[in-house]
């Protein structure tokens, strides 16, 4: 299989069959653009429905203790850091006639479907194996999404090779990826409470068989809509051991991988803290579809601008920008009295219309990282690369999570139950000045990231030149 594979290459073909095309024809038609994109849509499904309502599902309808639950989710966590790193590994090396990273998008299907019910599902037992039962459903559910997610980003870095084209389709991705996680965040508590006629945890399974559903179409269009163009070195052999050694050598990776860190801990400390604030805190538990929803769209917005801001400066000083003014914003949200509605929803939204290029931004530069590191080796492991991409942003939203659970169990938070003055200031505090010190870590960090706008051009111009030479182009 693999020398039919590289005789493919050598005759001018990629895996897919098809020849692989010029600079010029890189520009991806809007079709393709909207299918991939579909994909992160899908994603949202999960990932926007774990961001904002997880916690407090684990809490307040399951049943275990906060503190538990901010455990649990730091615990699973390390499994991820072999199973990400292994799922790039495996698709790296996957040869087939429709490439390496889409199959796993249409394989992948049922298990995040199954993943996802079982994970809301309520068992009537005991609190022991309540526990156990979190743990293994969620754990299956990390598994899933690492199967289905890690191929899906690296599919960002073989589409194509224009820098300006993946920022692009970053963007489309988000503004799916928002859009859908807008009405996620909306339709939530409004589908548990129709679907469940009063019964809230079998609201959340069918509220989840409904989610599963809808997402198995769409990651069905991203594998049939979208094509992979670009293919490793013809006679590239290297170990998985190399292509990890190669990620620890690799600084743009690197300053990105702590990056995407810090970055997901302000979102998701302030995604999953929304609830709580406004339940216990504001007072106005039907004001929460809003909020988020509120929010979500005014990532979307952010992340459509994003092509416009990155002719305006290069990436690396936009992210310092943006994230400066998150810093300020979520400063500013501490002081908001909790009788201003009007002011809460006017600085999230101006917080999510800061940090919605910042997920366009940063996944285009892993992909940028992809062509570094080829350039710098001569051997190319995207889906390694957006392996990490994924780990990063799973461990951030871990350790949200556990600092969450952590904080609120030390202070007495008692689920269901007006809160006591110390739980109170212990949500508000997550909410704003918290996520405010992980931004404001985020703007000196990424000043050390390598890959200036004259840098990138160089590389790519090297790689273009590599690719022509070998008749690749």
């Amino acid at each position: 299989m693999v020398n039919n594979a590289v005789e493919d290459v050598t005759n001018n073909q990629n895996s897919d069959g098809i020849k692989p095309l010029s600079s010029s024809e890189m520009t991806l038609s809007f079709k393709e653009k909207v299918g991939y994109a579909c994909g992160d849509v899908a994603s949202n499904f999960y990932w926007r429905v774990f961001d904002v309502f997880l916690f407090i599902f684990y809490t307040d309808v399951f049943g275990i203790p906060a503190a538990a639950v901010g455990t649990m989710m730091l615990v699973t966590r390390l499994i991820d850091a072999f199973s990400d790193p292994l799922m790039g590994a495996m698709a790296d090396r996957t040869i087939t006639k429709y490439g390496k990273f889409r199959p796993y998008i249409l394989w992948g299907i049922l298990p995040i479907v199954a993943a996802g019910v079982l994970t809301f599902t309520v068992p009537d037992v005991n609190d022991t194996n309540k526990l156990i039962w979190a743990y293994c459903t969620y754990i299956f559910m990390m598994l899933a999404y690492t199967f289905i997610n890690v191929p899906y980003g690296a599919l960002l870095g073989v589409i194509t090779s224009d820098t300006q084209q993946r920022t692009t389709l970053t963007s489309f991705r988000f503004i799916g990826a928002f859009s859908g996680g807008s009405l996620v965040a909306y339709l939530t508590p409004v589908l548990v409470d129709y679907l469940g006629q009063g019964s809230e945890t079998a609201g959340w399974q069918y509220t989840m068989g409904l989610y599963g559903f809808v997402a198995a179409i769409l990651f069905y269009i991203t594998f049939a809509t979208t094509k992979e163009r670009i293919s490793p070195p013809i006679h590239q052999q290297s170990s998985v051991l190399q292509d990890l050694k190669d990620l620890t050598e690799n600084k743009p990776w690197i300053v990105l991988f702590v990056l995407a860190l810090i970055i997901m801990m302000t979102i998701s400390l302030r995604g999953s803290t929304g609830t709580f604030y406004f339940k216990y805190y504001v007072g106005r538990e039907d004001l929460i579809g809003s909020f988020a929803m509120a929010y979500m769209i005014s990532l979307a917005v952010g992340a459509a601008s994003t092509p416009l801001l990155t002719k305006l400066m290069d990436k690396r000083r936009l992210l310092m920008v943006l994230m400066s003014i998150v810093t300020v914003l979520s400063i500013a949200f501490y002081f908001v009295p909790k009788d201003n509605i009007l002011l809460m929803f006017t600085l999230q939204i101006l917080i999510g219309l800061s940090l919605g290029p910042k997920s366009p931004l940063v996944f285009s530069m892993y992909a940028d990282t992809a062509d570094f590191s080829q350039w710098r080796t001569g051997r190319r492991a995207t889906a390694m690369i957006f392996s990490a991409a994924a780990f990063a942003q799973k461990l951030g939203g871990a350790l949200a999570g556990a600092m969450i659970g952590w904080l609120l169990a030390s202070l007495g938070y008692v689920a269901n139950q007006a809160q006591n003055g110390a739980s109170e200031q212990g949500i508000v505090l997550l909410m704003t000045l918290i996520p405010a010190i992980f931004a404001g870590l985020a703007v000196p960090l990424i000043y050390f990231y390598p890959l200036t706008a004259n840098k990138l051009k160089e590389v790519q111009e090297h790689l273009n030149t590599e690719q022509s030479f070998l008749g690749l182009k």
